[in-house]
C-alpha cells in the first residue's frame, strides 16, 4: 500500500512539470566568462527577450555563511536596467545605501530602488545605467555594499570578466535611455 502511496505522489508531481510555460528557459543561451547569456523572444509581442545573469557568493552582516547574489543584465518596459537579488532581506528604497566599485576604479554612492521582498535591487535611472554598463564593459571585479538601518550590511564581489560580451546581447535591442533632468517646481510664498 506505501509503495502504491509513494507511485501516486511521483505520477502527479511529474505531471505538475508539464504545466510549465514552454517559452520560460527554453532561449538560445550561451556563455561569456562566467556570464549566463539568454535570448529569446517574447511570444506576444515578438520582441527579443534578452538578458545576462552572473552569480556569486554574498555576505551579510545577519548571516553566519554566505548566501547567493545574483546580477543581471535585462531590458524591461524598453529600458534597461541591473538587477541585484539575494537570498537574504537586504534594504529597502527608504533605507539605503548602495555603492558599488569596479576593479581599483573611484566608487560611486547610487539611488537604487528595493523591490517589495527587500531582496532585490535595481538600477533604472538611464543616466546611472549609462554609467553602470560603460565600466563594466572593460572591468574584471565588481565590488557591491549594501548598507540599511534595518537589515544591517551587505557585500558582493562578482568576477565580471566577458561583461562586454553579456551588455552587447542585452543592450542591442534596448540601448539605455538617458532623460533630461526634470525641472524643479517654482515653490509659491
Amino acid at each position: 500500500m506505501r509503495l502504491l502511496s509513494l507511485l501516486i505522489a511521483a505520477l502527479t508531481l511529474s505531471a505538475c512539470a508539464g504545466v510549465r510555460d514552454p517559452v520560460v528557459g527554453t532561449g538560445d543561451t550561451t556563455r561569456a566568462g562566467n556570464w549566463q547569456i539568454e535570448k529569446q523572444i517574447d511570444r506576444i509581442t515578438g520582441a527579443p527577450l534578452e538578458s545576462a545573469l552572473l552569480t556569486t557568493p554574498s555576505s551579510h552582516s545577519g548571516e553566519a555563511f554566505p548566501k547567493k547574489a545574483t546580477l543581471q543584465l535585462a531590458c524591461f518596459n524598453k529600458k534597461p536596467l541591473v538587477r541585484f537579488a539575494f537570498e537574504v532581506k537586504v534594504a529597502t528604497t527608504r533605507s539605503n545605501e548602495f555603492g558599488y566599485r569596479f576593479d581599483d576604479r573611484p566608487g560611486h554612492q547610487i539611488t537604487a530602488n528595493f523591490l517589495g521582498t527587500d531582496k532585490v535591487a535595481v538600477i533604472d535611472d538611464g543616466a546611472a545605467v549609462a554609467q553602470f554598463l560603460g565600466e563594466l564593459a572593460t572591468a574584471k571585479t565588481l565590488y557591491v555594499r549594501i548598507r540599511s538601518l534595518g537589515f544591517g550590511r551587505t557585500t558582493a564581489e562578482f568576477n565580471v570578466e566577458g561583461a562586454a560580451a553579456a551588455i552587447a546581447a542585452t543592450a542591442a535591442h534596448c540601448p539605455p535611455v538617458i532623460e533630461p533632468p526634470k525641472p524643479k517646481r517654482k515653490s509659491r510664498r
